[in-house]
């Protein structure tokens, strides 16, 4: 497991607890909810800034390359849907789309750790 993998392991889990948390106390998504996910946004951007260096400084994918890169195109479009969907429907329903983002990024960083090597 590489250092990209660790740092979308804890903001995965930091965010998804805090939307979890926010849903559970029945509260509309916020601007702790949504900024948790905007983090893990961020966090899966250096993750395929850091992807491409590798590429480009000859690194090789062990695995199919274009599965990597579909499991990483798929995670960053994950916090941009589920953000959307909380600014339209701002109940505390919204909060639980929210929390699974942080999951759902976690195990697809799981998938493409293990694709990487």
């Amino acid at each position: 497991m590489d250092a990209y993998f660790w740092i979308i392991l804890v903001v995965g889990l930091v965010s998804t607890v805090a939307c979890l948390g926010a849903g559970i106390l029945k509260k509309a998504p916020n601007d702790v909810t949504i900024l948790s996910v905007a983090v893990v946004e961020v966090a899966l951007v250096v993750y395929l800034v850091g992807s491409i260096v590798r590429v480009i400084a000859g690194e090789h994918i062990a695995g199919e390359a274009w599965e990597f890169w579909g499991y990483m195109a798929t995670a960053m479009l994950l916090p941009p849907a589920a953000v959307y969907w909380s600014i339209l429907e701002r109940t505390r329903w919204s909060n639980f789309v929210l929390a699974a983002v942080g999951v759902t990024a976690l195990v697809m960083a799981a998938r493409m750790n293990q694709i990487w090597y």
